[in-house]
C-alpha cells in the first residue's frame, strides 16, 4: 500500500510541474532543495526542522530565481552574438571562390 501511495504521489507531482515555465520550475526546484537541506541541517544541529525547512525554502526559492535570471541573461547574450555573426557574415558576401 505504501508503494502505491509513493508512486501515485510522484506521478502527480511530475504531472503538476509539466505546464510550468522555466522560471517557475527553477524557483520551485530551489525551494524544495532548500527546504530539504534546511530541515536536515537543523535536525543535525538539534534545532526545529520546521523552521529550518521554512528558511531553507525561502533561500532556495530566491536562489532558484536568481539562477533563472542568470540563465536568461546568458541566453540573451548568446542570441545577440549569434545575430551579430549572421549579419556580419552575410554583408561581406561569399568568401569562397571557385577555381
Amino acid at each position: 500500500m505504501k508503494k502505491i501511495i509513493a508512486i501515485s504521489s510522484v506521478a502527480l507531482l511530475a504531472a503538476g510541474c509539466s505546464n510550468m515555465s522555466n522560471t517557475e520550475q527553477r524557483t520551485l526546484s530551489g525551494a524544495s532543495i532548500g527546504a530539504a537541506a534546511g530541515a536536515v541541517g537543523t535536525a543535525i544541529f538539534h534545532g526545529n526542522p520546521i523552521w529550518g525547512a521554512v528558511g531553507g525554502a525561502a533561500v532556495g526559492a530566491a536562489s532558484g530565481y536568481v539562477y533563472d535570471a542568470y540563465e536568461k541573461e546568458k541566453q540573451a547574450q548568446y542570441n545577440q552574438g549569434f545575430k551579430a555573426g549572421q549579419t556580419s557574415g552575410s554583408s561581406s558576401g561569399s568568401s569562397t571562390t571557385s577555381k
